[in-house]
This record gives C-alpha cells, sequence and structure tokens, in this order.
C-alpha cells in the first residue's frame, strides 16, 4: 500500500510541474505575441514616415534667378513651353528617377583677367593703392610678367596691320569678363558641369567648371586682337575699339561651341606700358599733349580764320570749289550764302569794276565827242588834251615849279633851290581855312 501511495504522489507532482510549464509558455508566447504586433506597428508608421519623407523629396524650389532641368532616369526632359521650371516650387519623381538641375540665368558673374598684367608680390598688391612705390626689376621677366604684344608699324593692309618685318610694343593690361548664361537647356548638352554632390551650391559648381573655358577663350581673343593695334591706340586713342574687338572674338567663339553663354560686357580695367621705360613714356605723354593741344589751338584758329574770312559756309564752299563733280548752280548757292571778310572784297570789287567801267565809257564818249574836231585840227585837239591833263595833275598840288627848256643852250637848265619857305603849305592851308570859313558865314 505503501508503494502505490508514493507512486500516486509522484504523479500528482508530474501532473501540477506540466501545468506550471504550460501557464509560463502561454504567458511567455502572449508577450512575444504583443511585442511583435508592437513592432509591426512601428515598423508601418517608419515605413509610412519614409514613403512620406520620399515622396517629399520630390519637392524642388527654383531661385528666381535660376532655371530647373527635369532629367529623368538621366535624360532630358521638357517641362512646359519655355521646355524648363520657372521660378518657385515644383514636385518632381524623387531620386533616382527624377532629378533636377538648376542653371542660373539671370545672375551676371564676373571673372577678373590678370593674365596680362606684370608679377607683383603680395606686398605690391597690398600697396597698390598708395603711393608708396615699389622696386622697379631691370628688366621684364616673360616667365612672371604677363604682358601682350602691340603693333608698332603705322602700315595697314585691309585693314591690318602687316607683320612683315615690324616692331612690337609691350603693354600691359587687366581685364574684367561679365558673363551670364542665356540658354540652359544648350549649356547643360554643351558644357561640361562636375556632378553636384550634396551640400554643394549649383551656381558655384557651375562657376568653377566655365571660368577655365571663359578664361581660355578670353586670352586668345585678347591677344588675337591687340597685336591689331599699336600701344598708342591701346593706351590712349582706340580703347573703345579695343575691348569691342575682344568682345566680338569671344562672342564669336562661344556662339561656335553653341556653350549658351552671353557675354554681358568687356572691360579693360587698367592698361600701362613696362615699367622699365617709364620715364620715356612720361616724356612722350608730355610731348603729346603738347602737340595735341597745338592741333587744337591751330584748328580753331583755321576755323576762326575761316569764318572770318567766308562766314559759316566757309568749309563747305571749299569743299566744293575743290570738288570738279560738284554742280556749278550747287556751288553758285554757296557762294550766294557767303559772308565775312571775302564778301565785302567781293563788294569792293564789284563797286572797283562799276567805276572802272563807267569812267571809261566816259572816256570813251568823251573821246568820241573829240574825234570831229580832232580830223579837222589834230594838234589843237592833242595840246588842249595835253593842258587840261597838267590842269588836272597839278589841281591838288601845294607847290608848282616849272622848269622851261631853253633853244640857246644845250640842254635842260636845272635849278636847285636852298632855303625854301616852309610855312607856304601852312599858309595856303590857312588861307583855305579862312575862304570856307567866310563862305559858310555869308547869307
Amino acid at each position: 500500500m505503501s508503494h502505490d501511495h508514493h507512486h500516486h504522489n509522484d504523479k500528482d507532482l508530474e501532473s501540477e510541474s506540466g501545468q506550471v510549464h504550460a501557464e509560463e509558455f502561454d504567458t511567455a508566447g502572449k508577450s512575444l505575441s504583443d511585442a511583435l504586433r508592437i513592432s509591426f506597428v512601428i515598423l508601418k508608421v517608419i515605413m509610412i514616415i519614409l514613403v512620406v519623407a520620399f515622396l517629399a523629396s520630390g519637392f524642388k524650389t527654383i531661385g528666381s534667378e535660376e532655371v530647373g532641368l527635369l532629367l529623368r532616369f538621366g535624360r532630358f526632359v521638357p517641362v512646359g513651353e519655355d521646355r524648363v521650371i520657372g521660378p518657385g516650387a515644383k514636385w518632381v519623381f524623387p531620386y533616382p528617377i527624377d532629378e533636377v538641375v538648376k542653371i542660373p540665368i539671370k545672375r551676371k558673374v564676373n571673372i577678373p583677367i590678370n593674365s596680362f598684367w606684370y608679377y607683383q608680390t603680395q606686398a605690391e598688391l597690398l600697396n597698390e593703392g598708395s603711393k608708396k612705390s615699389s622696386r622697379i626689376p631691370p628688366k621684364l621677366d616673360p616667365i612672371k610678367d604677363g604682358y601682350t604684344l602691340t603693333h608698332g608699324d603705322d602700315i595697314k593692309i585691309d585693314g591690318r596691320y602687316s607683320t612683315d618685318g615690324s616692331d612690337y610694343n609691350i603693354a600691359h593690361t587687366r581685364w574684367q569678363l561679365t558673363y551670364q548664361i542665356d540658354d540652359a537647356e544648350v549649356f547643360f548638352r554643351n558644357v561640361y558641369i562636375d556632378v553636384v554632390k550634396p551640400g554643394d551650391l549649383y551656381f558655384e559648381v557651375i562657376t568653377k567648371n566655365i571660368e577655365p573655358l571663359l578664361r581660355n577663350i578670353f586670352e586668345d581673343a585678347v591677344v588675337t586682337t591687340m597685336v591689331n593695334y599699336t600701344i598708342d591706340e591701346v593706351l590712349f586713342e582706340r580703347v573703345a575699339g579695343v575691348t569691342d574687338d575682344v568682345r566680338e572674338l569671344i562672342e564669336k567663339k562661344l556662339s561656335a561651341i553653341e556653350s549658351g553663354i552671353k557675354v554681358v560686357s568687356v572691360q579693360l580695367v587698367d592698361k600701362m606700358w613696362p615699367r622699365q621705360v617709364d620715364q620715356a613714356f612720361q616724356e612722350s605723354i608730355s610731348v603729346r599733349q603738347t602737340s595735341q593741344e597745338d592741333i587744337a589751338k591751330a584748328r580753331t584758329n583755321a576755323s576762326n580764320l575761316l569764318s572770318e574770312a567766308a562766314g559759316p559756309v566757309a568749309e563747305e564752299l571749299f569743299t566744293a570749289i575743290n570738288d570738279p563733280n560738284m554742280p556749278e548752280v550747287d556751288k553758285e548757292l554757296l557762294w550766294s550764302r557767303l559772308s565775312g571778310l571775302a564778301q565785302n572784297e567781293i563788294y569792293e570789287a564789284d563797286a572797283y569794276r562799276t567805276t572802272v567801267a563807267k569812267n571809261a565809257e566816259a572816256n570813251a564818249d568823251y573821246l568820241k565827242s573829240l574825234l570831229p574836231e580832232y580830223r579837222k585840227r589834230p594838234e589843237l585837239v592833242l595840246q588842249r588834251i595835253y593842258f587840261d591833263t597838267l590842269e588836272n595833275v597839278f589841281a591838288n598840288a601845294d607847290e608848282i615849279i616849272a622848269i622851261e627848256s631853253s633853244d640857246r643852250s644845250a640842254g635842260e637848265e636845272l635849278r636847285v633851290l636852298m632855303d625854301r619857305d616852309n610855312t607856304i603849305k601852312k599858309k595856303k592851308q590857312d588861307n583855305a581855312a579862312t575862304t570856307t570859313k567866310n563862305d559858310s558865314t555869308q547869307p
């Protein structure tokens, strides 16, 4: 009996132990199930957040000075009539499906070009604006110093200076190029741009990539242009022409490669002759200024003389006189507009011509009236004409001395009067004045 009772107790213990294990398993499973359920909920929330964040990454903002190019799987996709995305917010499929490349088309960029300026140390650059003078090297160093060659001759062939056996001069110049992207699509297709990495700015990346290209094109244009000008033209006379030619060459090259870049301006910021010959150039400038002042004065004097001589129409009339192809009618019109001293001379000449003509006519009439009498008694008429002429000649003489020839002498008799009375003329003037006064007082 004892044995059966012991065996019965063992079974009860095993049964109770099994129930305990079952209860523990159910509790663990329930906990695991709850944990998994919570995990799935959290995972769903995270997935939703990721999906929302993924979709939200498709919103792109284009600045006011930019346009966006839409790339879908790396290929350009036109958007709208302008084929680009305008300023503002725009949603596209997130990367890697779509990508938006921002091109700053309205932003103007300045590039200083100092390749043709002489070498300067850091201290010289800092003191460049001050009056402190730096030590000038005795010779120009072509390895360190930048420069351009300008033509030294005045002989041109087809508008350009000949390079056969010519001399050249050296000039130092500093420039500034201002550009902007004109066509975003053409620019993106034909100009290489590095991949914009996270944190980089499109504008900085694009500017960094464009600058070497534009520098090379600009420097080539400057070298090509400067050799067609003399150093005087570059420094003083035709600065605008030089910058215009440089800009034209740059625009042609940018257009040839279809860059989509527009040149806004080209400026010659600074220009200078070699420092080693500064004194000679200063003297040359002084002489040039004096020469220009003299030329200006001469032109002013010439203009004044022409105006005094013939009036405002002087230069035009002078050109017309030397133009054989100009119609005579036009010349006569200019002559009619003549004024000044020349017009006075013409008036006096016309008056003198009229007087001479009238005197000639009067003399002709007088001789015609004497002709019948002359035919009858020529000696008497000639004698009368002779005496009338003497009377006219001596009419205004203050004193008359006549010497007659004598038939008894071998020749003419010459008499010299010494200590003549110098008051004769004064007495005659006084007598004439008295006679005039008496005549005027008579009633």
